[in-house]
């Protein structure tokens, strides 16, 4: 015969026994639905995948924001130190490239994947920054 846990009292009666064998079934059943649990690669590489997607998505987010603040910041600097006669250069240029860019809009809603384009904003504002700057400065040297 085996003896009971030191840990654990003795069973007072039939009806103490009944309860403490409910009480272990109980316990047993959670201890296995914990070690399923655990077991399921399956769901539990879709929690990954799920988790990491969304941070994926919030570093997205904070990356766009982040380069759109830059931009603007840099359009700000480069308004307070050019001269007049580069600045209407760069209202011309700005022109042409909004010509350009519409065009660039239609291939871009025709070729384009849509994950890209759901971001094409930032990309955008980024690109013309960009160029704006170097037209800006590469008239400022001449």
């Amino acid at each position: 015969m085996t003896q009971p846990p030191q840990d654990e009292p003795t069973a007072a009666g039939p009806e103490e026994l009944r309860r403490q064998v409910e009480q272990t079934r109980h316990e047993l059943g959670e201890t296995v639905e914990a070690l399923a649990a655990k077991t399921d690669v399956k769901a539990r590489a879709q929690e990954k995948a799920t988790a990491l997607k969304e941070q994926a998505g919030t570093t997205a987010a904070h990356l766009s924001e982040q380069a759109r603040a830059k931009a603007t910041e840099a359009a700000h600097l480069i308004e307070e130190k050019v001269p007049a006669p580069v600045k209407e250069t760069a209202a011309a240029a700005a022109v042409q490239v909004k010509a350009k860019a519409g065009q660039a809009e239609q291939l871009w809603q025709e070729k384009a994947p849509s994950q890209v384009r759901d971001r094409r904003g930032a990309l955008i504002g980024a690109a013309a920054a960009v160029a704006l700057a170097y037209l800006l400065l590469r008239r400022g040297k001449k």
